[in-house]
């Protein structure tokens, strides 16, 4: 009997369930906090240091360099099968922490299963989706980024009154996720862009027509605007979002004032936005309305959304945090991270698109690592206003370079996007990192 071919979507799911259990385990750890801050005496240093090697940031970043270069060199299913026991075995050391050095081993392994993961199945998201559906199908990998936290937190308010052992037992959630889709992925293809490339790869290299790839290929004419343009786009907004991501239930708890449950719920209630938001906009009309102007009103109104915590506050009223969880939602379903992983799987030729997501992935957790472990200190010496001012900074500079530069790429095939921006002789090997 033939084995049947699973079929786009069928892969699709599969590979965005990685988004799930990458945004899950961030939200599970802001989720407690608290709870982990209280049962281990952790200072501001040690709370700055675990978000900054989470995988939320720095633990991710260098999984995510690691395995874009492997992703291209060995295959995007190589990748996406055997990282997820990285981070399962990260996940038991915080399921079963009892003391700082175990939790932060933890996060630390978790991180690079999760960075890893992201570069290699975001790849082949794009890669085996049809071009005139190609945002739905990357939507998808957002929709499950959105659903992942709003699961953990809800399932967090539910056994809130266990304190700690909740939390334990919302990280272990995520192992059965995680041992479920490693499964499934057991019986995936590997991506036919990718083995067609690296077929013809190697017969140039054999033939002495092309070198081997390497990160300098990044860095030099159209391959380094597009990083940088990427980097602008991606890197700068998540320093917005890694923190409301990792430390808004903290800062709802400590500057608004709010119990750990509502601040959990709010969290629930911005996450089922971005849920609603992916799926209706991003995945709704990022394939059938100019998408320069949908990132333009997306990226404007989640400026608008930090602006609100400049105001005094005393005059931020509930009906305001309700507004910013709102507008925060919007965006994180289908502003900036949706767009990057569109552009970014686009932009870039098979035979090094995952090395170029890899190391844009790792700048923009690096830098999410510098500033959580920033974050927390700026707050203590010179207040949290002027923290949310530079997020603000942050909001409206990615913005900006997003609508600036947004590519017209909408409905094309891989193909044809490679051969527009690098010409035929590129697409055949001879391209302008060869000798």
């Amino acid at each position: 009997m033939v084995k049947q071919e699973p079929s786009a979507w069928k892969k699709t799911i599969i590979a965005a369930m990685t988004s799930y259990i990458d945004a899950g385990s961030i939200v599970a750890g802001a989720a407690g906090l608290s709870l982990w801050q209280s049962y281990l005496g952790m200072d501001g240093v040690q709370l700055g240091l675990l978000g900054a090697l989470s995988s939320n940031a720095g633990s991710a970043a260098v999984g995510a360099l690691i395995g874009g270069r492997l992703c291209d060199k060995y295959g995007r299913k190589f990748v996406y099968t055997y990282d997820l026991l990285v981070y399962i075995i990260g996940m038991l050391f915080i399921v079963f922490g009892v003391n700082y050095p175990m939790l932060l081993c933890g996060y630390i392994i978790v991180g690079l299963g999760v960075g890893a993961d992201v570069v290699a199945s975001w790849t082949m998201i794009a890669e085996e989706a049809p071009a005139e559906n190609r945002a739905r199908h990357c939507g998808s990998a957002q929709f499950a980024w959105a659903l992942g936290p709003a699961v953990v937190l809800l399932l967090s308010v539910f056994v809130n009154n266990l304190g700690l052992l909740g939390n334990r037992l919302v990280f272990g959630h995520l192992i059965l996720i995680a041992g479920w889709v490693w499964y499934q992925r057991l019986q995936m293809p590997e991506s036919k862009d990718w083995q067609e490339a690296k077929k013809k790869e190697n017969e140039l290299l054999a033939e002495g027509r092309m070198q081997k790839i390497s990160y300098s290929v990044l860095f030099s004419g159209i391959n380094l605007k597009t990083v940088l343009f990427l980097c602008g786009v991606y890197a700068v907004w998540n320093l917005c979002a890694s923190t409301w991501g990792f430390f808004m239930p903290y800062i709802f708890e400590h500057v608004g004032n709010l119990s750990n449950a509502m601040s959990n719920a709010l969290q629930v209630g911005s996450f089922v936005i971005s849920i609603l938001a992916t799926f209706f906009i991003f995945m709704g009309l990022g394939d059938r309305i100019n998408r320069k102007l949908l990132y333009f009103v997306i990226g404007a109104i989640y400026v608008v959304g930090w602006s609100m915590w400049l105001l005094p506050p005393e005059s931020m009223t509930m009906g305001m945090v309700f507004a910013f969880t709102a507008f925060a939602g919007i965006n994180n379903g289908a502003g900036q991270q949706a767009f990057y992983q569109l552009w970014c799987s686009e932009l870039f030729p098979s035979r090094y698109r995952a090395t170029a997501q890899g190391f844009t992935f790792f700048v923009t957790r690096f830098a999410a690592a510098v500033w959580a472990f920033a974050f927390p200190i700026i707050m203590e010496s010179l207040g949290f206003r002027y923290a949310v001012a530079l997020m603000v900074a942050f909001a409206a500079i990615s913005l900006l370079i997003g609508t600036i530069g947004a590519p017209d790429t909408s409905g094309k095939t891989l193909e044809q996007i490679e051969e527009e921006r690098y010409g035929t002789k590129y697409s055949q090997g001879l391209s302008a990192d060869v000798k």
